[in-house]
């Protein structure tokens, strides 16, 4: 359940749970790009995953790290108007990256959300010869987003690198209720398990159509689900990796591994009957490491 908020309220908000992680991450530089630091994949199972680059900082913080930069050709959205959104990944060399490793069936995965956790969108850009990925995006709404490129560059470790975006207009931010249960085009999606700082944390998906179990999943990435977690703030973009699994549901099951004590947003992907579609949830994560 989402419950509009007062602009002013929440940009204090923000301002004070994420003022820290938004100097890290808002650079965006032109295609020339620079040096920096890596985000390392956990390569597990067949959803697609992300370790953090170092021992404190998890993915996606930064739009630099490790000699690669993620560098857009605009940082501008046009909200309601489908345009295409250009960018590269420059090198350690200071050149464009050409060359990537397939990982998940794709080469590339683009994350895009509204900095408040809403407009949740998981594409996959093509590679033109001059390292340029473009793919068609929509936003619907105005407001501060993120983008994450999660990809592997050839001789290179896999990588989560992010950058803000703006769509100018009238910025309606809302607010996420906790939810465990997630329902979309019939389709009605619960989250079970608990998320504990420190920890990998086992949590389970389980799709239902008109409240009947669904067991024909397709597969999609590889796998019968995609996971997508990000923390509240800050929206750090966390490790996950699926549970091996053979049945086509209704249950997918998934380890998380969060940092802290926080809010998190989760997004399940799932194909049945030829169409991806995407339930979202907010989860808390409490306790201490141990």
């Amino acid at each position: 359940m989402q419950t509009a908020a007062k602009l002013s309220a929440y940009g204090v908000a923000l301002a004070l749970i994420a003022g820290g992680a938004w100097a890290v991450g808002t650079a965006v530089g032109p295609f020339e790009g620079e040096a920096g630091a890596h985000t390392e994949e956990a390569g597990h199972g067949d959803a697609h995953t992300a370790e953090a680059p170092g021992d404190d900082l998890p993915g996606g913080l930064a739009s630099s790290m490790g000699g690669y930069t993620f560098t857009p050709a605009s940082a501008t959205l046009t909200p309601g108007v489908t345009s295409t959104f250009s960018f590269r990944v420059m090198g350690p060399d200071g050149h464009a990256v050409t060359a990537y490793d397939v990982k998940h069936e794709k080469s590339m995965h683009l994350i895009v959300v509204r900095r408040d956790g809403s407009g949740f969108q998981h594409v996959h850009p093509a590679l033109a010869a001059d390292g340029t990925w473009s793919v068609p995006l929509t936003v619907s709404q105005a407001g501060g987003y993120r983008a994450f490129a999660d990809f592997a560059p050839t001789g290179g470790k896999a990588t989560t690198l992010g950058v803000d975006l703006a769509a100018p207009g009238d910025f309606q931010p809302v607010t996420h209720a906790p939810q465990r249960v997630s329902d979309v085009e019939g389709y009605q999606v619960r989250l079970d398990g608990d998320l504990v700082p420190g920890k990998s944390s086992k949590v389970t998906l389980t799709v239902a159509k008109n409240g009947r179990p669904v067991t024909d999943l397709q597969p999609y990435l590889g796998a019968f689900g995609h996971l997508v977690a990000l923390r509240g703030g800050d929206l750090a973009y966390l490790h996950v990796h699926p549970e091996a699994q053979t049945t086509a549901g209704p249950s997918v099951t998934f380890y998380a591994e969060v940092p802290s004590a926080a809010t998190y947003r989760l997004f399940l992907d799932f194909q049945h009957e030829g169409k991806v579609r995407t339930a979202g949830f907010t989860v808390a994560a409490n306790g201490a490491h141990s």
